[in-house]
């Protein structure tokens, strides 16, 4: 079992900056592929960025692309989200999720088999 608890969100204005991290317990974390994954409101919940065990591999969602930073430390067992530019259609519930996979950063929620409860991220314009 894993547990991840994220942490971070807040209320940031259009162009700002914002860092959301996710804490992991349990299950050997430094072996999984980690995501982020976001949910507005009334839409599914999308794909935002991966990495996987070593963190030598990343994967992005285009709308992220370039504005978005996943990064990890596996000594403090963390993942973390750094967030520029952002814009309103940021706007979501930010979702950490662990996989049994390791070596390929994922981007189908459905080979996420551990998620925390969510942070929300407002992007007011």
């Amino acid at each position: 079992q894993v547990q991840l608890v994220e942490s971070g969100g807040g209320l940031v204005q259009a162009g700002g900056s914002l860092s959301v991290s996710c804490a992991a317990s349990g299950r050997t974390f430094s072996n999984s592929v980690m995501g982020w994954f976001r949910q507005a409101p009334g839409k599914e919940r999308e794909f935002v960025a991966a990495i996987s065990w070593s963190g030598a591999n990343t994967n992005y969602a285009d709308s992220v692309k370039g504005r978005f930073t996943i990064s990890r430390d596996n000594a403090k067992n963390t993942v973390y989200l750094q967030m520029t530019s952002l814009k309103p259609e940021d706007t979501a519930v930010y979702y950490c999720a662990a996989s049994q996979a390791r070596f390929i950063p994922r981007r189908d929620p459905n080979e996420y088999a551990y998620w925390g409860q969510g942070t929300q991220v407002t992007v007011s314009s």
